[in-house]
């Protein structure tokens, strides 16, 4: 378990997660098989927290369900992340989301300035707030999705003052598109 944050009982505090696609033009990369892949991901999460940049990226699948040029494996998932509880931090544009007024560590309780997750992991999306979660030890998980193509720049998703985190590798894919995911586990 992550050290928990002064005020917080350990028993409160769920798997988080820390997605991460690397490539910023992962879009036109990603597959019918790894479509699929991110589908089954996505089940297991019981709450998404979003940065202000990736939320605005996302807000495209609160009304993707529309959008008749949708694949299958798309519109699957657009079907579970629509009602999906999520939060940000940053000023409301979805009627679905919550605020997260304090970031961490209140967003680490089950039930978090409104979002209310099922059973399921806390998923936590967006470079500065996965760095920023990083920073403070909350992060049990890392998934990440390496897409065959070198753009360059971007925002780091780790924190970048001296910070240690060893790692234990639990799984990893090979997908036919070249992408290849890693899972790993924080070693504690």
């Amino acid at each position: 378990m992550p050290p928990v944050p002064r005020g917080l009982p350990r028993d409160s505090l769920l798997l988080a997660v820390a997605t991460i696609a690397v490539s910023s033009s992962a879009a036109g990369l990603a597959d019918e098989e790894v479509y699929r892949f991110v589908t089954d991901e996505i089940r297991e999460v019981g709450v998404h927290l979003l940065g202000r940049r990736l939320y605005e990226t996302m807000l495209y699948w609160e009304t993707a369900d529309q959008d008749p040029s949708l694949n299958d494996s798309m519109f699957e998932w657009a079907a579970i992340w629509k009602p999906l509880p999520k939060g940000w931090c940053s000023p409301p544009r979805c009627r679905r989301c919550r605020a997260i007024p304090a970031w961490p560590p209140a967003a680490w309780r089950r039930r978090s300035s409104g979002c209310e997750p099922g059973e399921g992991d806390i998923a936590i999306g967006g470079a500065t707030l996965a760095a920023e979660a990083a920073a403070l030890r909350l992060i049990d998980e890392y998934r990440a999705r390496v897409y065959p193509v070198l753009v360059g720049g971007g925002i780091p998703f780790f924190p970048q003052r001296e910070c240690r985190v060893d790692l234990e590798l639990v799984e990893t894919r090979t997908f036919s598109s070249r992408v290849v995911y890693l899972r790993y586990r924080v070693a504690r």
